[in-house]
């Protein structure tokens, strides 16, 4: 059973920067990638970014720059820090992990950047 625990969403103004945190619990072995994805109202889910386990980081165009994702494998936990924050990055932020092929998903949480 995987379990993910999201921290970090919040309201913010434009231009100012928040960290996500999402910790995995309960069977925490061979997590392979972990991520974040996003879905603002209206609109499908996207990748923001993701990080595998060797440290490997993709982003989206719209996140490079101003996004970076990291992850603490002692601890079991992938953060994103997010800054120079635009209203358009207003959305639900998902955390994700794959173990063995298959997918996990956090419930979200709601980040909204005020111009």
């Amino acid at each position: 059973q995987v379990q993910l625990v999201e921290s970090g969403g919040g309201l913010v103004q434009a231009g100012r920067s928040l960290e996500l945190s999402c910790t995995v619990v309960g069977s925490i072995f061979s997590i392979d990638a972990m991520g974040w994805y996003r879905q603002a109202p209206g609109k499908q889910r996207e990748l923001v970014a993701s990080v595998t386990s060797g440290g490997t980081t993709h982003y989206s165009d719209s996140a490079k720059g101003r996004f970076t994702i990291s992850r603490d494998n002692a601890k079991n936990t992938v953060y994103l820090q997010m800054n120079s924050l635009k209203p358009e990055d207003t959305a639900v932020y998902i955390c994700n992990v794959e173990k063995y092929g298959l997918e996990y998903w956090g419930q979200g949480t709601q980040v909204t950047v005020s111009s």
